[in-house]
């Protein structure tokens, strides 16, 4: 489901949570299935900013930081006039910690059907095109190849991009000095070439598996213990919480309760 984009310090709406669980089914069971459901919410819903490291990151909400003196990006208006945007949301003016504070400052990144290349949506519903002379625009409703780019990983500055054109030229910022000026016609790789690209952190590949790992290993010994029906060890909770993140979680429970059983009569 698409959600709207939201900015730092927007104010979260707390949704309701049912209150109510089956009654037939085992309660520690559930208490466990509902930690996992609820922070797995979290992950899904986490609006945070990260950098992209690989073109195969790319996909949703992005920002396209320059490579200028004052911390920029590329945006557009609701004409479909690409120019470089100042932004706010930065510590230090360091790029890698750079969010948007103006929806003209997002594209969304969708896949080329059977390519390697990319399209960059803007928030009116068009797309970033680079025509024969270098001109960036956003007026296309449709994608055909001056719509489509390829992201190119810097050989020097890991996590920073090239974007290449259907002309094989790449994106650059011109005249700063004069005023900056964002073309598409660069013959080469350089400095002014070099862009950081900050993605929102849900749709990114590592960073969702990282977090659905995290949510394996996210249970409590209280959670374990009404599990199992009875007060655990420390060496059993390790082992459990070790057999949550390893696969074999029902059958370690099975092997502690059935080891609880023969303590109780022997």
């Amino acid at each position: 489901m698409v959600k709207p984009l939201t900015f730092k310090g927007d104010k979260k709406v707390k949704k309701r949570k049912a209150s109510h669980l089956d009654e037939d089914s085992d309660q520690g069971v559930k208490s466990s299935a509902l930690t996992v459901q609820n922070a797995f919410t979290e992950t899904q819903e986490d609006d945070s900013w990260v950098t992209a490291e690989a073109a195969t990151d790319l996909t949703g909400p992005i920002i396209v930081v320059l490579p200028s003196t004052k911390p920029t990006c590329i945006a557009c208006d609701a004409n479909g006039k690409v120019f470089a945007s100042e932004m706010e949301n930065v510590v230090e003016k360091d790029p890698l910690t750079a969010e948007p504070h103006d929806v003209r400052q997002v594209w969304i990144v969708n896949r080329v059907y059977g390519t390697e290349q990319i399209s960059f949506k803007g928030h009116h519903g068009r797309y970033l095109s680079c025509d024969g002379n270098g001109v960036l625009s956003a007026n296309r409703e449709a994608i055909t190849p001056e719509e489509s780019f390829l992201c190119v990983p810097s050989l020097e500055i890991p996590g920073a991009f090239s974007i290449q054109t259907v002309r094989e030229k790449f994106l650059a910022i011109a005249d700063e000095a004069k005023g900056l000026r964002i073309c598409g016609d660069a013959v080469a790789i350089s400095f002014h070439t070099t862009l950081r690209i900050r993605m929102q952190a849900r749709f990114k590949p590592r960073f969702k598996a990282d977090k659905e790992q995290k949510v394996k290993e996210r249970i409590s010994r209280k959670e374990l213990e009404e599990v199992v029906g009875r007060r655990l060890e420390d060496d059993e909770v390790r082992r459990l919480k070790k057999a949550r993140v390893q696969g074999s979680y029902h059958e370690a429970i099975l092997d502690v309760r059935v080891k609880g059983k023969h303590d109780k009569y022997s």
